[in-house]
């Protein structure tokens, strides 16, 4: 493992309240950065109109490290891992994946090091960071409160439902999923639910008229999920 990969990647974070409770790692997709989905939390803060009446949070939103992407002509741009192939079997760079792993669990040790322990985070990751967000999930020794994935696939699958850890589907999931997303196929989301279903993960699956984006009414389901995990996590 490089000394990159063990370094804790630069964030924009940002605090809903004073002394947070619990945090919401994030992770972007492939090209974008930790600015990119920053503007969702007030729209997740907010239900009919009014405010949740959610415990304070802290956002984080890392960016991912810059590389060359070969299906991109090896132009170097922020991503967590290579992209070799369309074909969403071959499409993982694996060493790319297992670096982002580790920079991943090095960000969730800094919660815990701020006062934050991984049954109070969520982590969810968009396209390229959802894979991420699922390949951190599945070989977690400790459960974190949950994790969302939106617009994305289960990497390396065979390889992963070999190492899927004893209690990683303790974690509850929220996918997503446009059912006209031409970049990861709407398909190839609904095979890795299965999948994660299959290895006995509880499953919240959304389908949206949609491509590869997020929508309005995924930011309320997804409101409405995170409020239920708020829910569980300060009652247990």
């Amino acid at each position: 493992m490089t000394e990159s990969a063990t370094a804790v990647l630069e964030t924009v974070e940002h605090e809903t309240g004073p002394s947070p409770e619990w945090s919401v790692l994030w992770l972007h997709g492939l090209g974008a950065d930790g600015h990119d989905f920053a503007p969702i939390v007030p729209e997740l803060l907010v239900r009919d109109g009014s405010r949740r009446g959610w415990p304070a949070l802290r956002f984080v939103f890392p960016h991912a490290p810059v590389r060359a992407v070969t299906i991109n002509n090896g132009v170097r741009m922020r991503a967590w891992y290579d992209i070799r192939d369309m074909n969403l079997a071959n499409r993982a760079d694996e060493a790319g994946v297992d670096e982002s792993v580790v920079q991943t669990e090095a960000l969730i040790a800094r919660e815990a090091a701020r006062g934050i322990s991984a049954s109070r985070v969520l982590l969810a990751g968009f396209s390229q960071g959802g894979a991420i967000a699922l390949a951190t999930a599945l070989r977690r020794n400790q459960p974190l409160a949950g994790v969302i994935a939106l617009s994305t696939y289960l990497p390396m699958a065979e390889r992963l439902a070999k190492e899927v850890s004893a209690v990683a589907h303790e974690q509850p999931l929220f996918m997503a999923h446009g059912q006209f997303d031409p970049v990861v196929p709407y398909a190839g989301g609904d095979f890795s639910a299965q999948k994660l279903r299959a290895l006995g993960f509880n499953v919240d699956w959304h389908a949206y008229p949609m491509a590869h984006q997020v929508c309005a009414e995924e930011i309320r389901d997804l409101g409405d999920w995170m409020e239920h995990r708020f829910a569980v996590g300060t009652s247990g």
